[in-house]
């Protein structure tokens, strides 16, 4: 009687030293292993065992930032998916939708946010900004302004910046992989 006792004593212990895995991370555990990316985005988890924390690159192979990789930083936090993830881009980039500080200007990160959206759609999403940059929802209003009056200003300023450039005192990261 006292070596089940014991025993039970040593399960207790263990339990209690195992961190219990939130809701949180179970969903993200699910938007994961239902991720179909394209070959132009990559996932890349610097701690493999905190899945709430990882980066995306984006490699366009269309449009405009063809050629570029673009690399975003995901934090989700335990609200998650009552709350979006917090994404940022972690190179300067012009973009009218990414400011200097690499907040993306998404819709369904902010007010259209919606717990049946996953991972995913954020995903799609942030791609499809670098195929139709959208100059009416902006974050960096320099580029958007460029881009809805001088297009081919706009697209000349895309390739200096991706090739490391400065445009009007601003330095770009060199993001041109090709």
């Amino acid at each position: 009687m006292i070596k089940i006792w014991s025993m039970k004593k040593n399960e207790d212990a263990a339990a209690k030293k195992k961190p219990k895995t939130s809701a949180a991370q179970i969903r993200v555990q699910k938007d994961l292993t239902e991720l179909d990316l394209p070959s132009t985005m990559k996932t890349n988890f610097p701690d493999p065992a905190d899945l709430l924390n990882f980066t995306l690159t984006i490699s366009p192979d269309e449009g405009m930032y063809k050629g570029g990789a673009f690399n975003f930083s995901f934090v989700i936090n335990t609200n998650y998916p009552h709350e979006p993830p917090k994404v940022k881009c972690t190179q300067t980039i012009y973009h009218p939708n990414v400011d200097l500080e690499g907040n993306v200007c998404l819709n369904i990160l902010r007010e259209d946010w919606k717990p049946v959206l996953n991972l995913n759609s954020v995903m799609v999403g942030l791609q499809y900004l670098f195929l139709e940059p959208n100059a009416d929802d902006p974050l960096n209003k320099e580029a958007a302004e460029e881009l809805r009056k001088n297009r081919e200003q706009f697209l000349y300023n895309v390739k200096s910046s991706m090739r490391g450039a400065s445009i009007k005192g601003v330095q770009y990261a060199k993001v041109l992989v090709q």
